[in-house]
């Protein structure tokens, strides 16, 4: 596998120098300043290339060419955006890129509920907490029919929870739960988002699995033409937040997928921590199911803290946590194999260790959440050495 590297640019606090020394030598990034809609010129594009190379990397995987919500939602930007997103698939071809990850989530990119939550051992981690959830959603948003999606349990945990807190802690959940990705372009008030929240009342699963397909249908040939491998990333987590629709969620999502737009450009991004949030994705198994598909690997632990889904999970060391990590890597590697043997030209899947817990220096040096470069440096290391003992063994 390609070990690669998520770095969010110019002014991450975790630089191209580290990246090299933590021992990746791909780099997964975007051009974060352009809003989702727009073309990502040619000229940019080479700028942050030549920058990377600059650093003895290379770029690997563009994560994420964004999708706008006039796509997700249909409206009539949405032909106007799509034709804007082929044009800067096209100027990345010309700039040697191959590999685009992209979401289907609606709204937000990704939802945790404390960015810095204290771990037994000292390190901190992202954390998703139901009860904390329930408290922003139902007591502080104010969303509408909320109490209908959590049980009586939670409501009454979330209810005497939410009496407790004072401004600075409704203010604080607020921030981290409207936070989103690292890097995101759009910043949400408590307004913003419920007005945002209001552009979907009429739309479904259905509804949005119907705009996902056309999307494909017009952009997947483009992506062959040019050689490319498109990549879908999972919902974070895997279920249906605020009442918005969720559609890659499970192993029967990412087989409608594959099979919609059938092609070698349509793929997947199989996120393990995304996907290892519920305990009936079996991670291992979809790799071997759906590996001929698997563009682009995120590896990545969670411990799920409730079995019940939706539940509370945190983020875990990568060889810890309730996924079978080595059984995952091993099903990658046997797939690589397979690949090398048909002659594949995208034999090597490239990787990258996802959301390092904070430990050590890395609270100091005040990274994006996740993103941490000590703890990153670490899921790198014992996921290279798991890596090599099983392939010294095949």
């Amino acid at each position: 596998m390609k070990q690669t590297w998520r770095w969010f640019g110019p002014d991450d606090k975790v630089t191209l120098a580290d990246v090299r020394q933590a021992g990746a030598s791909g780099i997964v990034t975007a051009l974060y300043d352009v809003t989702p809609g727009a073309v990502w010129s040619r000229a940019a594009i080479a700028e942050r290339k030549a920058l990377i190379e600059a650093g003895g990397l290379t770029w690997d995987v563009v994560e994420s060419l964004p999708i706008s919500e006039a796509i997700r939602t249909g409206a009539p930007e949405a032909k106007a955006h799509i034709a804007n997103w082929i044009t800067s698939l096209e100027n990345l071809a010309a700039e040697g890129l191959e590999v685009i990850c992209y979401n289907f989530m609606p709204v937000l990119d990704w939802t945790r509920t404390d960015l810095a939550a204290p771990m037994a051992s000292g390190a901190r981690a992202l954390r998703f907490d139901l009860v904390d959830f329930a408290v922003f959603d139902a007591h502080i948003l104010c969303r509408p029919n909320a109490t209908s999606d959590y049980t009586n349990t939670v409501l009454s945990a979330a209810a005497e929870r939410a009496a407790g807190l004072s401004d600075a802690d409704r203010e604080h959940l607020t921030a981290t739960i409207l936070a989103g990705l690292p890097g995101a372009v759009e910043h949400w008030t408590l307004d913003s988002f419920r007005q945002r929240l209001e552009t979907y009342a009429d739309i479904d699963d259905a509804t949005l699995r119907d705009h996902l397909a056309g999307f494909l249908r017009t952009v997947v040939p483009h992506a062959e033409r040019l050689d490319m491998r498109l990549c879908c990333h999972p919902d974070d987590p895997p279920w249906p937040l605020f009442g918005l629709p969720r559609i890659m969620s499970t192993e029967a999502d990412y087989t409608w997928l594959v099979n919609v737009v059938p092609s070698p450009a349509n793929g997947i991004t199989l996120c393990v921590g995304s996907l290892g949030t519920r305990g009936d994705n079996d991670l291992p198994g979809m790799m071997e199911r759906l590996g001929d598909k698997v563009h682009f690997l995120h590896l990545r632990n969670v411990r799920r803290e409730d079995e019940t889904i939706p539940g509370s999970f945190h983020e875990d060391e990568h060889l810890a946590g309730s996924t079978d990590m080595i059984a995952v890597i091993k099903a990658a590697l046997a797939e690589e194999r397979r690949r090398r043997q048909a002659g594949r030209a995208d034999a090597s899947i490239p990787m990258r260790p996802d959301h390092g817990q904070e430990i050590l220096d890395d609270r100091n040096r005040k990274a994006a959440p996740g993103y941490s470069a000590i703890g990153r440096l670490k899921g790198l290391a014992e996921l290279r050495g798991a890596m090599m003992a099983l392939e010294h063994g095949a």
